[in-house]
């Protein structure tokens, strides 16, 4: 994932940051508690396509 990319690029649920979580291929919104995939280098940022993040998943990124 290009870090100037990861930079402009938000949640589009909450308008909050992404963390790039490169084992998985997902941008993950912390505050959305959403994980967004990536599909052939291509962010799928709408909300019915992402995965709802475990609470275990969730309270990793707090830390």
């Amino acid at each position: 994932m290009d870090a100037k990319l990861l930079e402009i690029l938000v949640c589009p649920v909450t308008k909050g940051p992404l963390v790039f979580d490169r084992e998985r291929g997902e941008l993950v919104s912390a505050s959305a508690r959403l994980a967004y995939p990536i599909r052939d280098g291509i962010p799928v940022l709408l909300e019915d396509e992402a995965r709802k993040l475990t609470p275990e998943e969730a309270e990793a990124l707090r830390k």
